[in-house]
């Protein structure tokens, strides 16, 4: 037997091992076809799963947009990876303004008729609105929108009382402001008064008061207002002031732009009967935390925390020096239309002694107090202080006194509706 090849067969050995063309067309065809599937899914994970669900936030995960389709995050691909409020978790202070045209206030200083016309920017002449529609935007939490009928709600049966200075009846008017609007005519009522204010809301059995006391404890300028060096405190007491916080289910307190009269204040234990012979001099801040010492005593000695919520307002920023933003002009907060952008800006303004003072002696306290931190996103806003739009004296500023920006812009106090809406937005969530 022959093992050679015949012709026959070494004309096979080429093609040994491989498959008709027809077989090969429909493996190609097959395996683009599984390509194509696999992209597919893929394509669909992200669009639905991973999108419909929040990436992990900074203090942790949490569900975001359950009733999102994977079509509207398509078309919104800036995640937001903020979660829910929690006051716990949420440094209210570490944020941005972010400008929203379509956010509407909840009033105006035309709809509102309890706003002082300290704070009536509008109608006092003022032709920008910008500063009206941007919003605090916290860095880590979703800060919720203030809701009149939540806020109603959350106040039924209760007193609400604002005591400080004249930053703290800003915020009053502003809270004020917010919820009335919801409440028909009838069922509402404002009693003014000039140490004492109380609007009631009659179907919620709810007040929101407030009360003047500058310093928060007793001074000879508490009543009659006097020029700051004649000005003395009473830094041990605060028993003329106290008896009008007694009694309340929520008590929110400020003091500070009063004290920065000047690098010392005149002081007094026990009677003002001695008049001046009695007082001392010392630095402002000491006689501002002897005068927090004795406000903490009688919230520690007084308040039952199961029954009463205690908070205090960090300080309100002044922005009477254009310096601190880049401008040299000397004019103030005059003209400004928009928040400063540079973050952690901090003013000349806003004094961090004095805050460290607030902080070392509520750190003390037995009672808690929440703190209500303003200071630092209220830096940002040269652009919503009353400025010229304002009243001196119980009067509208003149023209003359218009043109003097330098001299006459109110850069302290605030326009309503505006910034201080926000710190009420703060206090509702913490509520």
């Amino acid at each position: 037997m022959s093992f050679a090849a015949s012709p026959s067969t070494i004309k096979m050995n080429p093609y040994r091992g491989k498959l008709p063309l027809s077989i090969i067309t429909v493996i190609v065809c097959g395996f683009a076809f599984l390509a194509l599937l696999y992209t597919e899914r893929l394509s669909f994970l992200s669009s639905s799963s991973i999108l419909k669900s929040k990436s992990c936030a900074r203090r942790g995960a949490v569900v975001k947009a359950k009733d999102k389709t994977a079509e509207e995050n398509l078309e919104n691909p800036e995640l937001d990876d903020r979660f829910e409020f929690d006051p716990e978790e949420c440094n209210i202070a570490n944020g941005k303004w972010v400008f929203n045209r379509s956010i509407k206030p909840l009033y105006t200083d035309r709809s509102c008729p309890y706003i002082d016309r300290q704070f009536s920017c509008v109608k006092n002449g003022r032709l920008d609105f910008d500063y009206r529609h941007w919003e605090w935007q916290p860095e880590d939490c979703n800060l919720p929108r203030f809701n009149p009928e939540l806020a109603l709600k959350k106040l039924r049966g209760k007193r609400l009382l604002f005591s400080g200075d004249s930053l703290q009846r800003n915020q009053w008017e502003s809270f004020v402001c917010m919820i009335e609007r919801t409440i028909p005519p009838e069922k509402k009522s404002m009693k003014r008064g000039k140490v004492r204010s109380v609007f009631k809301a009659k179907e919620y059995n709810a007040t929101i008061e407030f009360y003047w006391a500058p310093f928060l404890v007793e001074s000879n300028t508490d009543i009659n207002v006097l020029e700051p060096k004649k000005r003395i405190l009473k830094v041990d007491s605060v028993v003329n002031h106290s008896k009008n916080w007694e009694g309340a289910d929520i008590l929110a307190f400020n003091t500070y732009v009063w004290w920065m009269s000047g690098l010392r204040v005149k002081t007094l234990w026990g009677s003002f009967a001695n008049g001046e012979e009695g007082y001392t001099e010392l630095d402002t801040p000491v006689a501002y935390k002897i005068g927090l010492k004795t406000w903490a005593n009688w919230i520690d000695s007084t308040i039952n925390p199961n029954k009463t919520r205690v908070f205090f307002t960090t300080m309100s920023s002044i922005h009477t020096r254009s310096q601190d933003w880049g401008k040299k002009d000397r004019l103030k907060c005059f003209n400004e239309t928009k928040p400063v952008m540079k973050k952690k800006f901090w003013g000349s303004g806003s004094d961090k002694n004095m805050m460290s003072v607030v902080a070392g002696v509520l750190k003390k306290m037995k009672v808690p107090v929440t703190v209500l931190n303003i200071t630092q996103l209220s830096e940002y806003r040269i652009d919503a202080h009353s400025s010229i739009y304002t009243e001196t004296g119980g009067r509208l500023l003149t023209d003359e006194e218009k043109a003097d920006p330098g001299h006459h812009a109110d850069c302290i106090h605030w326009c309503l509706p505006g910034v201080p809406d926000t710190w009420n937005q703060i206090l509702l969530a913490h509520l």
